[in-house]
């Protein structure tokens, strides 16, 4: 692990995490960090050592040049510091990857710079892909260590069982440590599935406003938000079977907001799929 030595003191800190991969659908979770990172100027404090727990043969390292120096700069996970206007509270921003190995070493690790930081929460934050119309607020479901949270924040709790990511593990780990955390999942249409998905991004900001009691300055997150919608408008008008199947999905978005099993989910995608004629291959998403 990378030493953490000369950390700053904060005032009453919040931790904000997000992780590229399994967790981040669109990479809209990490997308909302990063949009943080920008609007609050944070400054990074810290990383943990990547060789703990990369395959950079999956993640590899990215070169660049610095004038005639070229630099290297590793996949891992980072803390930096915002000190939003006007706040009470400073918010730690956790940015980084899934990792390939020792999950449980990993999240030690995580709450070890929060114990150092005495982050009082931690906020986490995923993205899935499920059936629902993208022209409709994209749902939000999620969990909660303390009961009244889950009341505060109109959370949907998620019935979900399988593999898990380390969204997931965190949060479980989190909650064995008695540290009080919150999880926002943020769900992303999955024939849309391309990155960037700026409305699940903005829907999670939201989430993240509502926490912290504090407005975040949302940039042109608003306006690209209306340009993919009306990218997928002009997509579903080109395509018979994709407006059909976004019609359903509003039908039953009127009737009913409650998430779908994932059973649900995996068979309304396969009847969508026949209907198109094939299988979609990573690529196939809007």
């Amino acid at each position: 692990m990378s030493e953490f030595d000369g950390l700053p003191v904060l005032r009453s800190p919040v931790a904000i995490a997000a992780f590229e991969g399994w967790n981040d659908a669109a990479d809209a979770s990490t997308a909302a960090v990063e949009h943080l990172e920008q609007v609050w100027s944070a400054k990074t404090i810290a990383e943990l050592d990547p060789e703990e727990f990369y395959d950079f043969q999956v993640n590899r390292p990215t070169v660049s040049l610095e004038g005639e120096d070229r630099r290297i700069e590793w996949p891992t996970t980072r803390f930096a510091v915002a000190n939003p206007p006007g706040a009470d509270s400073d918010v730690v921003l956790i940015r980084g990857i899934e990792p390939s190995t020792r999950w449980r070493t990993f999240c030690q690790d995580v709450l070890e710079v929060c114990h150092s930081l005495e982050v009082s929460r931690v906020v986490l934050l995923g993205a899935l892909l499920a059936d629902v119309p993208y022209s409709r607020a994209l749902p939000i479901s999620g969990s909660a260590s303390d009961g009244s949270d889950v009341v505060r924040f109109n959370l949907t709790p998620t019935r979900y069982e399988g593999p898990t990511g380390i969204v997931g593990v965190l949060y479980d780990a989190c909650r064995k440590a008695e540290l009080e955390a919150v999880s926002f999942w943020v769900h992303v249409p999955h024939y849309a599935n391309n990155p960037p998905c700026p409305k699940a991004t903005l829907a999670l900001l939201h989430r993240v406003e509502e926490v912290l009691d504090l407005p975040v300055p949302m940039a042109d997150l608003a306006e690209e938000s209306a340009q993919w919608e009306e990218r997928l408008h002009a997509a579903a008008e080109q395509d018979a079977e994709l407006a059909e199947y976004v019609r359903e999905l509003e039908e039953r978005a009127g009737d009913d907001l409650t998430p779908l099993s994932g059973d649900e989910i995996a068979q309304q995608f396969e009847r969508y799929l026949r209907r198109r004629g094939g299988p979609a291959g990573p690529g196939a998403g809007v």
